[in-house]
């Protein structure tokens, strides 16, 4: 019984891996900052989780809108539709662009709100420029995302693995040169930091667009595309499943940004130990949205197909494999929690002694809850996937918002700001959260499943 879920997981791995080094590769970008600028001290990486807090809330809306280009590519790639696939393309490829200047638009007249939000000055005068130049980043990051959606549909996630590597590298250099002043050049601190993410973020484009241009299974999608003839229906269908998954993004993120600036009005130590957290179990998160990636695209071709016992069968495969992979997270946060957090402090620093501790000793303890609910954020996600791959979006939509929002958040504010529990309030409540939103959700397509099954056979 359980080999009908266990042989699946090689071929879900084999989907999933790139997806998830792909994945990594966004939040990588983040973990180098964070490591790089950790050496300069407490302040300076409060001051990019800060920045990035801002960032994230307008990626989460970027990445969620542009996801709704996989399953409909799945679906007609499965099905041999040609046209659908270039269609979905292209119709993908003009709102992701209008989508990320709007955003980029929308920050820069955000950034002002940071002097109103209690947050430490000494991180705030550092966080502005900073997010200046990391908000154009969100153009390009936009574009790739819609560009990396459509080759997951088609089942190849390995070219925008390649892409985020390059771009990782290339990162690494720039953060080296600028942060530091590294071989003559400008030492500029995280400003340096916020010009290879802007660089990197660019090059990736240019990247996955030559590996198209070469590659000749792309090449009757990606060439001769006339984007002055677009059809209203295809936009109105990329709207439909995009919007809302783009609202379960912003959700789930805008309450881990709610945590950062929650951790900001208990001190710059305190939002330093969450960044320390969150960058951590962020890139743990990124395996379960590789997985995510996989289960939406063989959710999506198992609809095209009309298979809806194959697709259930599938679906749990993923499941099951996510909870396994977790677990072993888990375990590694517990038994790692008070090493961890010194990778990103400079704990031979004299003079900042006394600081980096209260960081690390606050950020072991963040570790503990998120060695709990590892399993919970991998299952959520990964849940939510299917149902994207179902193009089930507005009742999991509405699912994230009540588990988010109106549980999880209200614990985590009444738990940081008004009891000693402080940033491990805030933390139990994102844990709450999760759980519930794993439980509905899986509720939700135990329900949809077992009603396609019963109309479709």
């Amino acid at each position: 019984m359980i080999n009908n879920y266990t042989k699946e997981f090689n071929y879900n791995l084999k989907l999933a891996f790139p997806v998830i080094l792909g994945m990594l590769g966004h939040i990588f970008v983040s973990f180098a900052d964070n490591i790089m600028v950790g050496q300069l001290g407490a302040a300076e990486l409060a001051a990019v989780s800060l920045g990035n807090s801002f960032f994230f809330i307008a990626m989460s809306l970027g990445i969620g809108f542009a996801s709704a280009i996989t399953p409909l590519v799945a679906e007609a790639d499965s099905a041999k539709n040609n046209l659908g696939v270039k269609n979905a393309l292209k119709h993908g490829l003009i709102l992701c662009s209008i989508l990320s200047v709007l955003l980029y638009l929308l920050m820069l007249l955000a950034i002002p709100v940071i002097h109103y939000m209690k947050q430490p000055l000494e991180v705030v005068e550092l966080a502005i420029p900073y997010l200046y130049i990391i908000s154009i980043s969100i153009i390009p990051l936009v574009v790739f995302e819609a560009l990396k959606r459509f080759s997951d549909g088609l089942s190849n996630t390995k070219y925008p693995m390649y892409a985020t590597i390059a771009a990782n590298i290339i990162n690494i250099i720039i953060n080296y040169l600028l942060i530091f002043g590294s071989f003559g050049f400008p030492k500029l601190g995280i400003v340096g930091a916020g010009i290879g993410t802007l660089v990197s973020r660019i090059i990736m484009i240019f990247f996955l667009s030559l590996i198209f241009m070469k590659k000749e299974k792309f090449k009757p999608y990606v060439l001769n595309i006339k984007f002055r003839i677009v059809d209203s229906l295809i936009f109105k269908k990329i709207i439909n499943i995009g919007f809302p998954s783009a609202l379960q993004m912003l959700f789930e993120v805008g309450i881990f940004t709610a945590a950062i600036w929650m951790s900001g009005v208990l001190g710059k130590n305190f939002q330093a130990a969450n960044q320390i957290a969150f960058n951590l179990s962020a890139m743990t998160f990124m395996v379960g949205v590789g997985l995510s990636v996989a289960a939406m695209i063989r959710v999506g071709n198992q609809k095209g197909l009309s298979d809806f016992i194959e697709l259930r069968r599938i679906a749990f495969s993923v499941f099951m494999l996510t909870v396994l992979i977790e677990m072993f997270f888990a375990v590694m946060f517990l038994v790692f929690r008070d090493w961890l957090p010194t990778i990103y402090l400079d704990t031979e620093n004299l003079s900042k002694t006394l600081e980096n501790t209260e960081v690390i000793l606050i950020a072991s303890k963040l570790l503990l809850i998120v060695a709990l609910f590892q399993i919970f954020d991998g299952l959520q996600v990964v849940i939510l996937g299917a149902l994207r791959g179902m193009q089930d979006v507005k009742i999991p939509t509405i699912i994230t918002f009540v588990s988010y929002w109106l549980i999880g958040f209200p614990i985590s504010f009444y738990l940081g700001i008004y009891t000693p529990l402080k940033s491990t309030g805030i933390w139990i409540g994102l844990l709450i959260s999760l759980v519930c939103a794993s439980i509905m959700l899986y509720l939700r397509f135990n329900y949809l499943t077992k009603k396609l099954i019963i109309n479709g056979r």
